[in-house]
């Protein structure tokens, strides 16, 4: 038997095989993150795919931490039966679900949150959205702390199989790990240890609030790529130690920071007609100026993060890998598999392309996804569309 088609544990969670549903933002829920019909809808056609485990969109810790105009939220227990609804319809067909859980910081809008983004320093202005963040003081740092020991409690009780942790492309907590992002000098900066501490606090609450049966998986950057040194595959692998330390069961190794630079996030084509429209009138000059750019620097290589995620095995123990990152060709996952490099296979875009990719590869019909890499799904996000393939083009393109 193919060992894609194996079993496999992240702590005593026992998934039905080796693929992963990567996270990736829906644009389905309601504009006050409940999630309704269409979003349940869409996840319930991922779990008949036959999946192993599906990560749902990242979903908002605190109101300030929102991101996207129809991100789900997990701030509230109102947004609890709606949650609850979207994992019993992905239980139903056998498959888990791990509710991942965020604060956006900086890399959002006043027009989104109703707030000045915040973030661990009021660094210098980003290139996406040109603000700098208001520096949250011990205040909001212990609240947001707060928010996510709470979020992962909602989860649990909602029926998440896993308490999914977000700490990595360019969001809060991303942006504390970073030298990059957090040049404090209290508790919370200064040093590998404190620009730590708020990721060991919140899984230390985490650890106190749900149960030990419940797993723990985190997504952290290997490498920011950020214009000076951020998170290098050096501390990655400090941290990674650290996660491991503090019995974390899962590990996903992430790359990029969206507000900089997204093409280090996903790689591919770069729609760049696409992408300059949905910008405001006045930066499209310029956007296409940079866009056109990036054009041939970014072609697709599968499973680019291997190689860090082999020097990262080195410190993780028990923990399980999730190799994300370009994978297109069974055979190519399964000897990423064979060889021990990771122990789950996770895919963004194929299943954007072709939710049902796995359950024609165990009926023999395909051994390949057929995603393109061409990003318009990603383009057609920043137009406010719901996440879907759109390799014949936008709507009303």
């Amino acid at each position: 038997m193919s060992l894609l088609f194996t079993p496999g544990k992240i702590g005593t969670l026992e998934v039905k095989n080796r693929f992963v549903r990567a996270p990736v933002y829906e644009a389905l829920a309601g504009t006050d993150g409940t999630v309704g019909d269409t979003m349940i809808n869409y996840y319930q056609q991922l779990a008949r795919g036959e999946i192993g485990l599906i990560g749902t969109g990242y979903m908002y810790v605190d109101p300030l931490g929102k991101a996207q105009k129809r991100q789900a939220g997990i701030h509230s227990d109102t947004m609890i039966p709606g949650l609850t609804r979207l994992a019993d319809c992905v239980h139903k067909q056998g498959a888990k679900i791990a509710f991942e859980i965020s604060h956006a910081g900086q890399q959002t809008m006043k027009s989104i949150t109703g707030h000045h983004p915040v973030g661990p320093s009021r660094r210098r202005r980003d290139p996406s959205y040109l603000v700098k963040p208001c520096e949250m003081d011990e205040g909001q740092i212990q609240s947001t702390i707060d928010a996510f020991v709470s979020a992962a409690g909602r989860a649990v009780k909602a029926g998440s199989d896993i308490v999914y942790i977000h700490a990595g492309g360019g969001d809060l907590l991303n942006q504390f790990l970073s030298p990059f992002f957090n040049v404090r000098k209290d508790q919370w900066g200064g040093s590998d240890e404190n620009r730590f501490r708020i990721v060991r606090e919140i899984i230390n609450g985490v650890r106190q609030t749900v149960s030990l049966d419940v797993p723990i998986l985190v997504k952290l950057n290997v490498r920011d790529f950020t214009p000076f040194k951020g998170i290098t595959p050096e501390l990655a692998s400090i941290y990674s130690g650290w996660l491991n330390e503090l019995g974390v069961n899962g590990l996903e190794l992430t790359t990029g920071v969206k507000f900089y630079n997204h093409m280090n996030c996903w790689r591919g084509e770069v729609p760049v007609k696409e992408i300059v429209s949905a910008l405001p009138a006045w930066k499209r000059p310029v956007g296409w100026l940079f866009m056109k750019t990036l054009e041939n620097r970014y072609n697709l290589r599968e499973g680019w993060g291997i190689p860090d995620l082999i020097e990262i095995r080195k410190v993780t123990g028990d923990m399980a890998l999730f190799l994300v990152g370009g994978m297109r060709r069974t055979a190519h996952m399964e000897e990423v598999l064979e060889k021990g490099y990771a122990d789950f296979i996770a895919l963004a875009r194929p299943f954007i392309s072709e939710p049902n990719f796995v359950k024609r590869v165990m009926e023999g019909k395909t051994s390949e996804s057929s995603c393109i890499s061409c990003n318009r799904c990603i383009a057609g996000v920043m137009h406010d569309l719901p996440t879907a393939c759109y390799k014949n083009g936008l709507p009303g393109s």
